[in-house]
């Protein structure tokens, strides 16, 4: 769907589900997620806009505005904000800005704090089976890859325009570090990580149930960075008992 220059899905009638997508995301990237609460809520799944921002407002706080102008737009208060990974880290950002917008807070694989990230600009970004094994990071099973379109993002890489914008996200993400703003955060929030997650460990997790004072943190074994995409079963069951609960 797109409408005033927003591309989203939208699924459901009753309390809003908002699901943020990572650097590499998608939206089908939450289709388990989408087809399993749709029937109890409003879902809805905004593209972010990475690679259509200028030069120059290429950054987390550019990406944070689109997100408050999305929210306005479609008009939604109390929202169970849900992020994976970049995703996760502007439902941070929007949460301490916006904290009257929100019901609850979920992340998975967030950054943040720490995030071992994919380094583009090394001169193999062009060598499409060292980024094939850099993706396989993302995943505990290597039949898991198969929900990934390598070859997308083997051509996004290698775009020289998106991947600049790509190493712009990344290095602000780095300069955005929460450590010292999300002791701020009053939300109840739950942290659903992979208990074999490389890209954002779970030590990174600790940390976070440590600095958010409302916080509960839940791992999956043998998962990786997508928890809703490697362990779709567990990752919604596990969400819906907080969502119940609050």
């Amino acid at each position: 769907m797109i409408k005033n220059n927003f591309q989203y899905i939208e699924k459901g009638k009753g309390e809003v589900i908002l699901l943020l997508h990572g650097l590499f995301g998608e939206l089908s990237n939450w289709n388990t997620v989408i087809n399993y609460f749709s029937f109890n809520y409003r879902v809805i799944v905004p593209i972010i806009p990475i690679y259509n921002l200028s030069i120059k407002k290429t950054n987390l706080l550019n990406l944070v505005k689109f997100l408050e102008e999305f929210i306005i737009f479609k008009n939604i208060k109390f929202i169970n904000l849900i992020g994976n990974s970049l995703g996760g880290h502007l439902a941070l950002m929007y949460a301490l800005r916006n904290p009257n917008d929100i019901k609850s807070l979920t992340l998975t694989g967030s950054s943040g704090l720490f995030e071992k990230s994919m380094n583009i600009s090394f001169p193999r970004r062009n060598n499409y089976f060292y980024i094939k094994n850099k993706i396989k990071d993302t995943f505990f099973s290597p039949d898991a890859l198969e929900k990934i379109n390598i070859n997308k993002i083997f051509s996004i890489i290698n775009d020289i325009n998106k991947a600049m914008r790509i190493i712009l996200i990344a290095k602000s993400a780095k300069r955005n570090n929460m450590a010292k703003d999300i002791v701020n955060i009053n939300t109840k929030t739950l942290l659903i990580w992979g208990l074999n997650d490389i890209i954002t460990p779970p030590i990174v997790a600790h940390e976070f149930n440590r600095l958010i004072l409302f916080s509960k943190l839940k791992l999956i074994n043998k998962c990786c960075h997508a928890p809703m995409m490697e362990h779709p079963k567990i990752f919604n069951l596990i969400l819906e008992d907080f969502l119940k609960k609050i």
